[in-house]
């Protein structure tokens, strides 16, 4: 709320402004107070709600989902550089088998060769590549189906391939870069650059002196140091890249919730859509109302008797033991819908009986259509002997 004090002509003022009428409680020339509840100001098309479980399938189905690929790439990186150095001798053994393979089956002149030795030897030459790089790029591929699977789920769809000539627009595309999201990126960016630049400026500096002592090592030595240290300083690398990944998960969180709010009236439509819009579903179940209630009393001129309240309940019982070995209330009603009972039942020669206790009992106890139940049997019973009495008739012959 805010509150604000003026004299007549500004208030005139403030009228014409807002374009709405203010009721004013003030004499000729004093001040007036004007309270003015600013949430009457809040656009109804104002994003500030969460979104609901359907507006996020709906995004799902749409390929918006929440996922960040900083943190996919990383868990490969890291997972790969592991295996590396985990498998470094393994593949060591195979990289000398390759070479020697290449060497001693290679240096033969190919111009005695058949086609069937030839293709033999190229099969060997594959397998033993897939000996190689196979369990890197099995563990690349397993780490990023299960990275992202966490993240995302089950979920196949084109609508994020499907060409949008929106997005070929040079102004959307430069309102992108200069836009939150894409300084955002440039952060990350930038921040990547930074670390692989100082966590391997530091781990260098940290093997200045080993290195400086390669020169006094062999071959195999100086290569296995350097894989070594390579490996080293990647895996460093990595585990940040994994904090950073973490990091552009919340963000992307946040993103994706931001994205997805909604305003109260889309909620409001989107309600209508699942629901059915509220007016029509009172309509027709007003309708329905009015059906039954036509069906019923047009059994009441079908029933033995009516027990009233006698003024705020009416019960039309039918009692036919060819159909039911129990009385069956074939209508009842409360106020109004009871005095039609019983001006139907008058009007077709249906006999009324009073029982107040009894009519309470019948309406609360029994639905339309169903039995009597025991323990009202007795009283029900006693009624229908009277009415019989009445008539000249026998229950038998009911």
């Amino acid at each position: 709320m805010a509150v604000f004090t003026a004299r007549k002509p500004i208030v005139r003022k403030a009228m014409n402004t807002l374009g709405r009428k203010l009721f004013l409680g003030f004499e000729q020339g004093k001040a007036a107070t004007i309270i003015v509840n600013l949430q009457l100001f809040a656009g109804e098309g104002e994003k500030t709600e969460k979104a609901t479980p359907k507006r996020k399938q709906d995004a799902r189905k749409k390929g918006q989902v929440l996922q960040s690929k900083e943190i996919s790439s990383a868990l490969v990186m890291l997972l790969v550089f592991l295996s590396l150095k985990l498998l470094g001798n393994y593949m060591y053994r195979e990289i000398t088998a390759f070479f020697r393979l290449c060497i001693n089956d290679l240096a033969i002149s190919f111009d005695s060769w058949s086609p069937s030795e030839i293709l033999g030897l190229l099969g060997n030459v594959m397998i033993q590549l897939l000996k190689i790089a196979g369990p890197i790029f099995g563990i690349a591929i397993v780490v990023g189906v299960v990275s992202n699977y966490a993240q995302v789920g089950s979920l196949f769809t084109l609508e994020t391939i499907k060409p949008k000539f929106s997005n070929l627009s040079p102004i959307k595309g430069i309102k992108r870069i200069f836009s939150a999201r894409g300084l955002v990126e440039l952060i990350k960016s930038l921040l990547k650059i930074s670390v692989v630049g100082i966590v391997a400026w530091q781990s260098l500096r940290a093997e200045e002196r080993n290195i400086v002592k390669l020169m006094d090592l062999d071959l195999i030595s100086g290569a296995g140091y350097i894989f070594s240290t390579s490996i080293d300083i990647a895996v460093k690398i990595c585990v940040i890249m994994v904090i950073i990944g973490v990091l552009d998960y919340g963000y992307q969180w946040w993103q994706y919730e931001k994205d997805l709010k909604m305003s109260k009236q889309e909620i409001k439509e989107e309600y209508k859509e699942m629901e059915g819009n509220p007016e029509i579903k009172q309509k027709i179940k007003q309708k329905q109302r009015e059906v039954s209630m036509r069906r019923m009393l047009t059994e009441v001129p079908k029933a033995d008797v009516v027990i009233t309240n006698p003024t705020h309940f009416a019960i039309a019982i039918r009692y036919d033991p060819q159909k039911a070995p129990a009385p069956i209330v074939v209508a009842k009603g409360q106020d109004y819908l009871a005095q039609r009972i019983k001006d139907i039942a008058k009007a077709n020669g249906v006999e009324t009986v009073e029982n107040k206790v009894l009519a309470q009992a019948l309406f609360k106890a029994v639905e339309i259509g169903k039995q009597v139940p025991p323990e009202l049997y007795q009283a029900v019973a006693e009624i229908l002997a009277f009415v019989y009495q009445l008539k000249g008739k026998l229950p038998a012959q009911a």
